[in-house]
């Protein structure tokens, strides 16, 4: 249902997971359970729902606040184009702010790759309906049919030319009880902007610097804050001698918090000079003792056993160990927090603002109706923006110091003490009997987050949000192959350090150590790993993408010693993809992947550019996890504090090729944002096989 709000202007909302189709007659707004509205936009919500909202302005802009947070991903960008399709509106008239967090939502959750699919069909209704009343104030003001008018960039026209902006009907159109046209989407043989390639709506302000991220905030009176943190992971501060910080000049407040002891001063250059003035004795943390190879032993240890194969059988089994990862998004963490006696007022980029909000709140000692969360671009995120860290440390900070504070995370902050992908060692077997793989199963282990691993405190995740460590399905459990008995089980070990879910979560190493078995069965089979999977694949999208990458990257042709081919497939998020990845490893020290080829089954594109640069960053990322980047624990500690020793991917890291197919598809979008990695990683991981013999087993390669 999509309801009319009462405004000055026309103001829709319609709830995100409606079922069914808007209908000509809307309710006004003493029948809608909850709404506010205010002359810059609305902020609307049906109690226990999420809902999306939009307003034509009288200066001919159409206004909808989302409620996603903009991470780099092109949400704004997808978003905007489904509105401006069916509303027949300029793309350069939609404007997408991101909304505040709503404790009165069910679901403000930015991950799983979902955004898209869960707003395809809301966001087409509501610009639909729009469209529907706009029209229905244009004929009732030029007394004609509304049959006979048609919209074009942001304009109603009539047959005998005459024109009228959106803008200058808004406030007619707000006041219709029912439109006198259906407000259908279209059909996609109408569209004219969705899956179209369309250039972000926000790059130019991007490259030019005009775009505003929680670092580029000045929220009066907030200070620059950086926090001095201990060697180890979870140390404690057990003595301080804070004198000569205090006395430096432009220094304002130096107060203790969980995670170390912070300082609140006039310029950032001010702040980090107090806080490298600071004495401080430090109680090492609970993992003081452990490093990497006891982590991996102890991982290794936690993997249940196998059952027996079956009778007659022949096995292909592997052991795979990945490393942690930290996300290491562009944009460091930064939290703008102003807390007083009796409310709070936040900024910062989230994907699960309303548990930030709950539990800043509860932190600091105030209702959740007096905490304001405001959601800010953010610079990357990769699963990193899930969880707020910062945002609660800079409320503790703000609230002991009793001022406003601009808290910045360093990059060697957030490596050495921000959350990670957490490490895991896989045991999978392939059992084959007469040329065909009978059994397969996957038992596997992860670093679970024990009580007291979060940085200032350990945030609560939304319902759907991926759970560091737990328990989930494993890959090979949803039938992607034709592999008889398929089963998986697994084991964790807990240690107090912080972790989060990292892009693709589980999948970006199950199914890796997949992908690399499936290879090897190949291999014993003598079949080529092309034909292979496609045998046993069950579905025909996904032989589809396979074929595709075959084809376009030319699959098994003639290469130099020490090169080699790899492919590998995914499917989840309702799509599917396929990678094939080529790489020079004539010195297998410094492995270099030249050529990548993708594939993706998304259902409907709705933007294939914003997809082309997913499945590059996919790309991206599997070059990096397999080839280089991972993060070392050595006595407690995390080795890596900059992207001087963590070594994810540059250009000149980066494949001389690179290409992606986006298949054609009349169906419902499925997820793509995560989609790409597994397929990306198992492709250079098989490269990297073929070209040099060596059958990987612990990722990074180069670790």
């Amino acid at each position: 249902m999509v309801y009319a709000l009462a405004a000055t202007t026309l103001t829709l909302a319609t709830p995100a997971t409606a079922d069914a189709l808007p209908t000509d007659a809307l309710p006004q707004a003493a029948e809608t359970p909850a709404a506010s509205s205010g002359s810059s936009g609305v902020i609307v919500a049906n109690r226990g729902r999420e809902m999306l909202g939009l307003e034509v302005t009288e200066a001919n802009k159409v206004v909808v606040r989302l409620p996603r947070a903009e991470v780099g991903q092109g949400i704004t960008t997808a978003v905007a184009m489904m509105i401006a399709e069916e509303l027949d509106a300029r793309l350069a008239d939609v404007e997408i702010p991101l909304a505040d967090a709503d404790p009165r939502l069910e679901n403000q959750f930015t991950g799983g790759s979902s955004s898209v699919s869960s707003l395809y069909d809301p966001a087409r209704r509501l610009a639909a309906t729009a469209r529907a009343r706009l029209v229905t104030a244009a004929a009732r003001e030029w007394k004609v049919p509304a049959r006979t008018l048609r919209t074009h960039d942001t304009t109603v026209v009539a047959p005998d030319g005459r024109t009228a902006t959106f803008g200058s009907l808004s406030a007619a159109a707000a006041r219709l009880r029912h439109a006198d046209v259906p407000a259908w989407p279209k059909p996609a043989s109408r569209h004219t902007v969705i899956g179209h390639p369309t250039t972000r709506i926000d790059a130019r302000d991007i490259v030019t610097g005009k775009a505003t991220y929680a670092g580029d905030l000045h929220v009066a009176g907030a200070l620059p804050t950086v926090v001095a943190r201990p060697p180890t992971l979870g140390g404690k501060v057990s003595a301080l001698d804070a004198a000569a910080a205090r006395a430096l000049p432009g220094v304002r407040a130096v107060v203790r918090v969980p995670g170390g002891v912070a300082v609140v001063a006039e310029s950032f250059h001010h702040a980090f000079r107090a806080r490298d003035a600071l004495r401080i004795t430090w109680t090492p943390g609970p993992l003081a003792a452990l490093s990497d190879t006891a982590i991996r032993s102890r991982l290794r240890a936690a993997v249940p056993d196998l059952a027996a194969p079956p009778h007659g059988s022949r096995q292909v089994q592997g052991e795979f160990e990945f490393a942690f990862v930290s996300h290491a998004p562009m944009e460091v963490l930064t939290a703008i927090a102003d807390v007083r006696e009796h409310r709070a007022e936040l900024w910062f980029s989230s994907q699960s603002p309303g548990y930030a909000q709950a539990e800043i709140a509860a932190t600091v000692g105030l209702p959740e109706s007096a905490v304001k969360v405001h959601v800010v671009r953010g610079g990357g995120s990769f699963g990193r923006r899930l969880n707020h860290d910062a945002a609660l440390e800079a409320a503790l900070i703000s609230k002991k110091a009793h001022l406003p504070v601009k808290l910045m995370w360093s990059r060697n902050d957030d490596m050495r003490h921000g959350r990670m992908r957490p490490a895991s060692h896989h045991l999978i077997r392939a059992s084959h009997k007469d040329g065909r793989v009978v059994a397969f199963a996957h038992h596997m282990a992860s670093v679970n987050e024990s009580a007291g691993g979060g940085v200032a405190t350990t945030a609560r995740q939304h319902p759907r949000a991926p759970r560091p460590g737990a328990a989930a399905p494993l890959p090979s459990n949803e039938g992607l192959y034709n592999f008889g008995s398929v089963k998986g089980d697994w084991g964790g070990i807990e240690l107090a350090m912080p972790l989060g879910a990292w892009r693709s979560v589980d999948s970006g190493t199950s199914r890796t150590a997949e992908e690399i078995v499936v290879d090897e069965v190949a291999r014993i089979l003598r079949r080529d790993p092309v034909a292979f999977r496609r045998t046993t694949l069950r579905s025909k999208s996904v032989r589809a993408v396979l074929d595709k990458v075959a084809a376009a990257g030319r699959w098994g042709r003639a290469l130099p010693a020490g090169h080699g081919q790899g492919v590998a497939v995914h499917e989840e998020y309702g799509s599917c993809v396929a990678a094939l990845a080529e790489i020079d490893a004539s010195d297998p020290a410094h492995p270099r992947v030249t050529r990548v080829v993708m594939a993706a089954d998304v259902g409907t594109v709705v933007n294939p550019r914003g997809l082309d640069a997913q499945l590059m960053g996919a790309a991206i990322d599997g070059i990096s996890t397999i080839l280089r980047a991972g993060l070392h624990i050595d006595r407690g500690a995390v080795r890596e504090g900059s992207f001087s020793d963590f070594h994810y991917a540059r250009q000149r890291h980066s494949p001389w090729h690179f290409e992606a197919h986006l298949m054609p598809s009349t169906e419902e979008p499925g997820g793509a944002g995560e989609l790409g990695v597994p397929a990306a990683a198992g492709a250079v991981a098989n490269a990297y096989a073929r070209a040099t013999g060596k059958s990987p087993r612990r990722f990074p390669l180069t670790f």
